[in-house]
């Protein structure tokens, strides 16, 4: 079977299609994000210290690092993110145990990452663009470590499936003149979202299949692509994912945390229960009230995507006596910080290849 080994100074996370699913923690990026990126460039590295430890908490595998910054004071990121994407490796590794995956659009940054970062990272990315491949692959040979591998070229991102998994195939090929190896090509092969193409869904459950069994090679994706611009994102996901597990996928890069009820929606909350004449304990603190009224948590926590995953592992027999999955659903009071109400820290058991 397929195994591709992520590691960091201390702890293995593998990629295969007999082990757990793989989930890599995408909340370290400013994109988007403009807080976070304000944050950054001013040298304020707090979210970053938060979201590390959530997402362990909630179970990630292993935390994606993208230091993509759009300096103001510098638009050039072929200046400003190498030296900030050393910095935020070398704070989350000192954070957390789990390994890591090197994010960035810039060459000098994904080395950056790979000289900061301990073990055997994830590098992300590669695509079948001529450039790219001619400036990836060699890092990746250089540094002995997997490479996430999207499938788009020089022409774009096809809408065909099969001219999809063509470009997967190239760079599986191109990587091996390189002396890389197919475990070591973990294939996007990229999610469309649902909402504009009805049979994105069918599409990528397919091409997993033919990328497992044609090419042998693991697979992850953005997991919240395929829900994109839909209400209820979470139920689309939480079907999603088991089912793309169920097809041979291996891993997602996602978010593993519902992020806590703000002080707006609590407030809100409390007001709508006042005007219902509902009179409530003066000590009843805000995680109670959360709990009585059904708004989820202050804190950080596993989210629902989570739960779906490890119930996905436990049916196809990935969770050996269903210990994980046990102690995931373990009330607070017996777990701890882990179970229910924040997941396992620090993801999946321990293994070596």
């Amino acid at each position: 079977m397929t195994r591709t080994v992520v590691e960091s100074k201390t702890k293995t996370a593998v990629l295969g299609f007999d082990e757990p699913f793989c989930v890599i923690g995408e909340r370290i990026n400013p994109t988007g994000r403009k807080k976070l990126a304000a944050e950054l460039e001013a040298g304020d590295f707090s979210t970053v210290e938060k979201d590390a430890l959530a997402q362990v908490a909630a179970g990630a595998t292993v935390l994606d690092i993208n230091a993509g910054v759009v300096y103001n004071s510098n638009p050039n990121p072929n200046e400003t993110e190498p030296p900030l994407m050393r910095k935020i490796v070398e704070l989350v590794q000192g954070l957390v145990d789990v390994p890591l995956c090197v994010d960035s659009s810039v060459p000098g940054a994904l080395e950056a990452g790979l000289e900061a970062a301990e073990g055997r990272p994830l590098l992300n990315s590669v695509t079948g663009e001529e450039d790219r491949l001619e400036l990836v692959l060699p890092l990746v040979k250089k540094y002995n470590v997997p490479v996430v591998a999207i499938s788009n070229d020089d022409t774009g991102i096809s809408e065909d499936p099969n001219v999809r998994f063509e470009v997967a195939k190239k760079i599986v090929e191109r990587a091996a003149d390189f002396g890389i190896p197919a475990h070591d090509i973990v294939v996007d092969p990229l999610v469309m979202p649902i909402g504009a193409m009805a049979t994105a869904g069918q599409q990528v459950f397919a091409l997993v299949r033919r990328l497992r069994e044609e090419l042998g090679v693991n697979t992850t994706c953005g997991a919240s692509n395929v829900s994109f611009g839909l209400p209820n994102r979470h139920g689309i996901n939480n079907a999603f994912l088991p089912m793309a597990m169920g097809a041979g996928m291996t891993s997602a890069i996602m978010n593993p945390v519902a992020l806590p009820v703000g002080p707006k929606k609590l407030a809100e909350k409390k007001a709508e229960v006042e005007a219902k004449g509902i009179i409530l304990p003066a000590d009843m603190d805000d995680e109670t009230f959360c709990q009585l009224f059904g708004l989820g948590s202050t804190l950080p926590r596993a989210g629902k995507e989570m739960e779906a995953i490890r119930a996905a592992n436990l049916l196809t027999n990935n969770d050996p006596h269903g210990g994980a999955w046990i102690k995931f659903n373990k009330a607070p009071s017996e777990a701890g910080a882990e179970g229910a109400g924040g997941g396992r820290r620090g993801g999946g058991r321990r293994r070596r290849a």
